[in-house]
């Protein structure tokens, strides 16, 4: 066996499980709300929403975009292998839910959707591994799980000296 032999099937291997693991959640994400009417756009769309203090460009993803009816839906998927410590939707954090919110904007200004009703939904999955006696694959689809109202920062109170 050469080098590069080995090179390429370490590239291969070395994909790590929880991206394998996200990837197969989303599949499983959007073809049950495909099961549930929705209309899937897009998947995994990126796009750059700002910079950080330090310059860099700062990219957001939201995981699915689609149409439940008229109602434009982004939808964040949260894939788990199990959920004994904490249900995934705990890690859909203020931070997260801000960062989804400004590329939905930025989704809503590009394709000129502003005056449409949106909601940002969760979809959560757990996907044990397959090597339990009876893995059982949990998906709950948690409609409105947040509004823009919700992740505003709160006012700082004027205060008057005299």
């Amino acid at each position: 066996m050469d080098s590069s032999q080995t090179v390429t099937s370490r590239s291969a291997e070395s994909k790590p499980d929880h991206l394998s693991l996200g990837k197969r959640g989303e599949a499983l994400a959007s073809a049950y709300l495909e099961q549930l009417g929705y209309r899937l756009v897009a998947a995994n769309f990126t796009l750059p929403v700002g910079r950080n203090l330090r310059g860099a460009v700062v990219n957001a993803e939201i995981d699915l975009v689609a149409y439940d009816g008229a109602t434009l839906c982004f939808v964040e998927v949260k894939t788990r292998a199990s959920d004994w410590f904490a249900p995934p939707q705990i890690n859909v954090d203020r931070r997260k839910r801000r960062q989804i919110a400004r590329a939905a904007r930025a989704y809503r200004t590009m394709f000129a959707l502003e005056d449409q009703p949106y909601r940002y939904d969760v979809v959560t999955v757990v996907l044990p591994a397959e090597t339990e006696a009876a893995p059982r694959l949990q998906i709950e689809l948690l409609r409105n799980f947040w509004t823009e109202v919700s992740i505003r920062r709160p006012r700082r109170p004027e205060r008057f000296y005299e």
